[in-house]
């Protein structure tokens, strides 16, 4: 970081990937590439973003929580297990062909556009929240897993958490996103320490950014109470299709 004008992009960046990934997910496509154009090594860059995401959601958390929302102590018995999970995921070195992955992820995103799109809405009586017994045994084990993602790369996870708590647990979107953050915040401290132990970090651009995530976080939390599932449906619906079609043509 020579120039004056990396300063402020790390910040302008960080402002919209805190928003996004508040709201939907995905915001680290834009932040990882950002890093690397700045001078970063692809692992430092990945390792530099956790930073940058542990101060997000924490701010996040705070945002909701400033408004009432809060799903404790469901969120921190599936933070526990995607922490596990994390631990795992940043430690894995996967041989696979970039190109091919991002078209994976591609295909996965554009059944993610029509699980939001087209799923049936839910009846009012249907939405009784399902937190406990076999339900949350459920959201622990996939935890577990989306939290070995999280530690490898972690893009666009978001986005598959607010499905799962949404169509399985029942929450409203709103919940949904509380308890996304939490989580990601949990899992995000093992995967950060992972990268630090290793020397993949580097504080001064992770911080900087972090103002800006932080920042952009706190203002989506507020934002997204007040305007409810509408307005996150809608914002989730472009985020995916956005990062489809990076994926896909720019991957």
């Amino acid at each position: 970081m020579e120039e004056w004008y990396h300063y402020p992009l790390l910040v302008a960046v960080g402002f919209a990937v805190g928003f996004i990934n508040t709201v939907a997910g995905g915001g680290s496509l834009l932040s990882l590439p950002t890093l690397i154009f700045l001078g970063l090594p692809s692992a430092v860059a990945n390792g530099t973003n956790r930073v940058a995401i542990v101060i997000q959601t924490a701010m996040a958390t705070a945002g909701f929580k400033s408004k009432g929302v809060s799903t404790f102590p469901f969120n921190i018995y599936l933070g526990i297990s995607a922490l596990l999970g994390s631990i795992l995921g940043a430690r894995i070195a996967v041989d696979v062909d970039g190109s091919l992955f991002n078209r994976i992820l591609a295909i996965v995103m554009i059944a993610v556009i029509l699980i939001i799109v087209f799923k049936p809405k839910m009846r009012l009586e249907d939405m009784q929240e399902r937190l406990t017994g076999k339900y949350l045994w459920l959201g622990i084990i996939v935890f577990f897993f989306f939290g070995i993602y999280g530690g490898f790369i972690n893009a666009g996870l978001g986005l598959l958490m607010i499905i799962f708590l949404h169509y399985v647990n029942r929450m409203n979107l709103v919940r949904s996103n509380a308890t996304k953050v939490v989580v990601v915040f949990i899992y995000m401290l093992a995967a950060l320490a992972v990268f630090a132990f290793n020397d993949k970090v580097n504080w001064k651009m992770g911080l900087i950014l972090a103002i800006g995530n932080g920042s952009g976080a706190w203002v989506a939390s507020r934002f997204s109470v007040k305007k409810g599932d509408g307005f996150i449906k809608t914002f989730m619906v472009v985020v995916v299709v956005a990062m489809a079609i990076k994926l896909w043509f720019f991957g």
